[in-house]
């Protein structure tokens, strides 16, 4: 199989995607962003993980328990988990996975000497002395300084991969670009910004329906052209099976303003759209110490509430989307995040009477409000213009400044951007994590707008003692609605995830979190 991989001819049950920002680590306590997080979602397992649905399904665990304080979480593990044959064990041959690798792989998470970026997901969430416990070979413990229901969704996330010690020992810094996990594919070779490529895990623990063992496919391999050009046009050429989303350069090319394949591409690629978590908003600073805030129109709540209904969010959706998101016409928290109810949290719709109407009950009746600054990123730039527009046609003045990313956050971290472009993906499928983007607790990020409300505190903090996960949802809603009524962000769109896919690629399933979940998927053999 190795050869097929080697200069000569591959195989045609690989899976072949390209990665055009590279991935800057194969280590899960550095998956940090999406490419990293597709490559380790391959190589390594969790304790639990998302399903389709985002519930919480068993992976190595295959049950566990609460304690009845609700502090401790028991898993007991399965035991035909096996990591990958590597050099790191004796003789070569991956050992079964134990208890004593998760406890391991967690401390590793928050040892400071590691620097993971993701050590702030148990924060002071867990037991200062003896937080991961492994009690057995076969019996894990979580123990919470207090209660803490979101929990389970966080040991889904790829931070928390179970890695062997024997490797992170053996290969030091190196474990970078020579990881060793238990995930459905093993590591082969990883050339930097040519390809990476992954070989199916041969003693891999799960089969399908019939008992087939998974993966079905023989392999991945993912290349790293840093050109959606190149890209686009070695997906058209058959030499990718898959492309995430679709240049904004070539959008128009292949989808309607339906956001439909037109008509030529019908019959050569399949298009697979669902909603993803990731709301695309405008923030509105609401620090009262600084002077900046204290002199702009938005200090007042009518004006933030009339830049909400002086956008056209469908119709921005529609033209310069493609049809591709949702008009954020309900709260923070996006549509397929399990607690969503557009009936219980009613956002902004577009009326621009009742912006107006605003403004003249915040003295800026016939007259134009003093410009407000609206800095995006060149990429949003025309999206930017778009929001001016409208904001002006109802008498607020507008200048967009179009900035560099690394800037722009420099400027949001620091309180220095009055009205400013923002996005935030789910890191894991529980509106907390939406929510806490608002509390006052939390410094910037995720607290970019400075927002501060012991209303919704109070109730941000009852919901993550809630067990009941229909209570815990209604709290959400409600902590939802104040963001709503207060107005510290424009939302402006809820995600969706776009795959072009080529003919003949079944069994890779939509997840809102946007994971690439290769386990059953199978490639029509030529």
């Amino acid at each position: 199989m190795a050869g097929c991989y080697r200069g000569g001819k591959e195989s045609a049950n690989v899976f072949r995607y390209n990665e055009a920002t590279g991935i800057a680590s194969l280590d899960p306590a550095f998956a940090r962003n999406q490419s990293i997080m597709w490559a380790v979602h391959q190589l390594y397992n969790t304790l639990v993980e998302t399903d389709s649905a985002l519930h919480i399904a068993p992976s190595v665990a295959r049950s566990w328990e609460l304690s009845s304080d609700r502090t401790v979480y028991t898993f007991h593990l399965r035991t035909d988990v096996f990591f990958h044959n590597d050099a790191c064990f004796a003789m070569g041959k991956g050992r079964r996975l134990t208890a004593s690798d998760v406890a391991y792989s967690l401390h590793r998470l928050i040892d400071t000497t590691v620097a993971s970026p993701g050590a702030w997901i148990f924060g002071d969430k867990v037991d200062s002395l003896q937080p991961f416990v492994a009690v057995d070979d076969s019996t894990f413990q979580l123990k919470l300084r207090k209660p803490y229901q979101p929990v389970l969704g966080i040991l889904a996330m790829q931070y928390c991969s179970i890695v062997p010690k024997e490797a992170i020992e053996k290969y030091g810094a190196n474990f970078r670009k020579h990881p060793v996990g238990s995930g459905p594919f093993h590591f082969v070779a990883w050339d930097e910004g040519q390809a990476l490529i992954l070989k199916k895990h041969p003693r891999y623990f799960e089969v399908d329906a019939s008992g087939n063992r998974l993966p079905y496919l023989d392999g991945v391999r993912i290349s790293f052209a840093d050109n959606k050009a190149t890209e686009f046009l070695l997906f058209r050429q058959g030499k990718l099976d898959f492309l995430n989303d679709i240049d904004a350069s070539f959008k128009d090319e292949v989808l309607s303003r339906k956001g439909e394949l037109r008509p030529e591409w019908q019959s050569k690629v399949r298009l697979d759209k669902h909603e993803y978590l990731n709301i695309e908003y405008l923030g509105l600073l609401m620090d009262t110490s600084s002077a900046v805030f204290r002199q702009s129109p938005t200090a007042q709540r009518a004006v933030r509430q009339a830049i909400n209904y002086a956008i056209d969010r469908r119709g921005l959706v529609r033209y310069l989307r493609n049809s591709l998101g949702t008009a954020a016409e309900s709260g923070f928290v996006p549509v397929g995040m399990p607690s969503f109810d557009s009936a219980a949290v009613r956002g902004y719709t577009y009326d621009p009477e009742r912006a107006r109407q605003l403004l003249r009950s915040a003295g800026f009746g016939g007259k134009a409000t003093p410009s407000i600054r609206l800095e995006t990123i060149p990429v949003y730039a025309e999206i930017g213009n778009y929001v001016a527009r409208q904001l002006e046609e109802v008498g607020i003045a507008v200048q967009v400044d179009v900035v560099q990313k690394s800037l722009l956050l420099d400027m949001t971290a620091n309180g220095k951007a009055l009205f400013f472009r923002g996005s935030w993906i789910a890191d894991y499928p529980d509106a907390e994590n939406y929510l806490s983007v608002f509390y006052s607790k939390n410094p910037a990020p995720p607290n970019y707008t400075r927002y501060k409300s012991a209303e919704f505190d109070a109730l941000f903090e009852r919901a993550l003692a809630e067990p009941n996960d229909a209570l815990r949802f209604k709290l959400y809603q409600q902590a939802d609605a104040l963001i709503v009524r207060d107005a510290p962000v424009v939302p402006l769109w809820y995600d969706m995830v776009i795959h072009l896919l080529q003919p003949g690629v079944e069994g890779l399933p939509a997840n809102a979190l946007n994971l690439l979940e290769l386990r059953s998927v199978t490639k029509q053999q030529d």
